[in-house]
């Protein structure tokens, strides 16, 4: 585990847009749903290799009631070169289906925003949040997929905590 690991809902992700997605997803819009978060860059082996293929099968294995699947782009090298127009050409060539932001630059350094917040060290990095919006997993390099599998097995077998009632609406914790 890498990233600092939350025990309250985990910050929301600072974007500075997103691809294949008409309203922006957010942690908060995501709560009841354990979501698996992607970060990567079209320029890293690893992920290209390994990463974006693991999304695509979760994504398919899991369906997306029970698990949402996000990727973050977060270029920390190359800027020049990784802009939102080839990424846009990137997503399209891989056929990546789910929501993909865009890590939103730094005004101090080569590192953006999130991938600080979050302590990211590198990609592809693997985020995993339980229903609650806690981030439990922070998983830096290629990670086996049936350690992957495993540990989102585990985060849908735990009980989904409701809050209360509210008329006819009824949140979850």
């Amino acid at each position: 585990m890498n990233a600092p690991l939350y025990h309250a809902p985990a910050p929301e992700f600072e974007v500075s847009g997103w691809l294949n997605a008409t309203q922006a997803p957010t942690l908060a819009s995501l709560r009841g749903r354990v979501v698996a978060v992607y970060a990567f860059q079209m320029l890293c082996p690893g992920c290209v290799s390994h990463g974006i293929p693991q999304a695509k099968g979760i994504r398919q294995l899991f369906g997306q009631d029970e698990v949402a699947v996000l990727g973050l782009h977060t270029v920390f090298e190359h800027h020049e070169a990784m802009n939102e127009g080839a990424l846009n050409a990137f997503v399209h060539e891989y056929r990546i289906g789910f929501p993909v932001g865009i890590d939103r630059a730094s005004d101090t350094g080569p590192v953006p925003r999130t991938m600080e917040r979050y302590g990211l060290r590198g990609t592809p990095t693997l985020l995993l949040f339980d229903r609650q919006g806690v981030l439990r997993h922070s998983l830096f390099g290629r990670v086996e997929d049936m350690q992957v599998g495993a540990l989102i097995g585990r985060l849908l077998a735990e009980p989904v905590e409701a809050t209360g009632c509210d008329g006819d609406a009824c949140s979850v914790r």
